[in-house]
C-alpha cells in the first residue's frame, strides 16, 4: 500500500470511528430527566410524601427506564423508535411519581 493510501484509510476510519463514538454517546436529555426524577423521589421520600413502598416502586421503575437505555445504546446506535420509546418510559415515570407524592398516603414519622 502506498504512503497516501495507507494515510486515507486512516483518515476514513477515523472518521468513521468519530460517528459511532458520536452515536453512541449517552443521551444527554435522557440522563438528565433521570436525575431529575431520581431527586424528586428523594424529595418526596425526605419529606414523607413517599412511602417506603412507593419509593421503592419508583426507584424500580427508574432502573428499568435506565436499563432500556442501556440496551438501546448497546449497538452504538439509538434509533428513532428506541428513543420514543425511552421518552414514553419516562414521561410514564413522571406521571407515577407526581401521582404518589400527591396521594393521600404519607409516611409514618
Amino acid at each position: 500500500m502506498s504512503k497516501l493510501n495507507l494515510i486515507l484509510a486512516g483518515a476514513t476510519l477515523a472518521l468513521a470511528s468519530a460517528g459511532v463514538l458520536a452515536q453512541g454517546a449517552s443521551m444527554p436529555r435522557v440522563d438528565q430527566r433521570e436525575g431529575n426524577q431520581q431527586a424528586r423521589i428523594a424529595q418526596g421520600a425526605a419529606s414523607g410524601a413517599l412511602t417506603p413502598h412507593e419509593t421503592q416502586r419508583l426507584e424500580k421503575q427508574q432502573a428499568h427506564v435506565a436499563n432500556a437505555e442501556t440496551k438501546a445504546e448497546a449497538d452504538g446506535v439509538v434509533t428513532k423508535s428506541e428513543r420514543r420509546k425511552l421518552h414514553r418510559m419516562q414521561n410514564r415515570a413522571n406521571s407515577d411519581i407526581y401521582s404518589q407524592k400527591h396521594d393521600a398516603q404519607v409516611a409514618k414519622p
